[in-house]
């Protein structure tokens, strides 16, 4: 809406990119700031969490905390989109993303609410399968865009290879993974929140190199017209600050499938805008940590029958180990704020 101000009245302070990021993300927080406690005290009678039973006994207490704060954080970073992006083919792909993402979730939240279980949503099964079936969508709708297709890997200036068709594969794989990903991360009190702070900031930064043709060329990276989606993400940025104000240590509401789900494929939507698939190794090092610890201890205990953690994901290890929940925490977000510094710092060495 604000750059249309700029078109049909000529107010060239909409026309900058960096002026309509700080706009989106100052509603998306101010916004969340505003409703979330409004759903707070609403959820507390009809939506709080159900426990997993095999939990750590010191996650009992948080039974009766609400849930589904997704909702109304990614409400909040819609409503800021709308009043300040500029619409296109990428832009769009990205919204359609939150929307599908938030409603799978949204399906599996109301379904463990009602049936005040774990057990009571979707199967594994079932949210897997629409998972992929909305990543093919939305990769195949990038491909159809005329997205570049070619594979590039951190530290490397050059292309490895053109994917073709096959791009269509590996962005619904990533897609997925880190969807999952974020999902698995969500089971402490601000544990994921703060890491996807850092990861939307670092993929806002390469977006807004690879959409800059001079700062691309400088920097041997690719160039896309994907600029816009720099509002996508700090957009994100301001609505999950805004939640972290309530979802800090003790939270007093958790995000739900619906945030987890759609953070996590919103990370890997804006990843494969930013050429920067594989980066999110470092982008987004405790989700992969954490999926890590949960398929190392499947694995182990299917071939050995023993387990290699107290308990997967691992944050629960070390909850059983000893460390308080607000260390655990503090440490990972320590561990993710270095690493997205790192994936900073790796546009320069190539």
């Amino acid at each position: 809406m604000l750059y249309y101000l700029y078109e049909v009245f000529g107010i060239n302070l909409f026309h900058y990119i960096s002026v309509r990021a700080f706009v989106g993300f100052f509603i998306a927080f101010v916004v969340t700031l505003y409703l979330m406690p409004k759903f707070i005290q609403w959820a507390r009678q009809k939506a709080t969490q159900p426990i997993y039973e095999l939990a750590p006994k010191t996650h009992q207490q948080k039974a009766q905390t609400p849930t589904m704060g997704g909702i109304v954080f990614l409400s909040a970073a819609l409503f800021a989109m709308l009043i300040s992006i500029r619409f296109n083919a990428y832009t769009l792909i990205g919204i359609l993303g939150i929307i599908l993402f938030m409603g799978l979730g949204l399906i599996d939240d109301r379904a463990k609410i009602l049936g005040k279980s774990n057990h009571a949503g979707l199967t594994p099964k079932q949210k897997f399968i629409i998972q992929w079936i909305f990543a093919f969508l939305i990769s195949t709708l990038i491909y159809i865009s005329g997205f570049d297709t070619q594979l590039y890997i951190p530290f490397y200036k050059e292309p490895l290879f053109d994917m073709g068709m096959f791009a269509i594969v590996f962005w619904a794989l990533v897609i997925v993974a880190t969807s999952n990903s974020v999902n698995l991360t969500d089971g402490l009190d601000g544990l994921a929140t703060v890491p996807s702070i850092f990861a939307f900031f670092s993929l806002a930064a390469i977006l807004y190199l690879v959409g800059n043709t001079k700062f691309a060329a400088y920097l041997f990276l690719p160039h896309a017209n994907v600029s816009e989606l720099v509002i996508l993400a700090t957009s994100l940025i301001g609505a999950l600050i805004g939640f972290l104000w309530y979802n800090a240590h003790p939270a007093e509401i958790f995000m739900g499938d619906s945030g987890s789900l759609t953070i996590g494929a919103l990370i890997g939507i804006l990843s494969i805008f930013a050429k920067s698939e594989f980066l999110l190794i470092f982008i987004g090092f405790i989700f992969l940590l954490e999926s890590l610890s949960v398929i190392l201890q499947v694995s182990s205990f299917k071939i050995r029958q023993k387990r290699i953690f107290k308990m997967a994901p691992i944050h629960h290890h070390f909850e059983l180990v000893g460390w308080s929940e607000n260390k655990i925490i503090v440490r990972f977000w320590i561990i993710a704020f270095i690493t997205n510094l790192i994936a900073i710092i790796s546009l320069k060495i190539r």
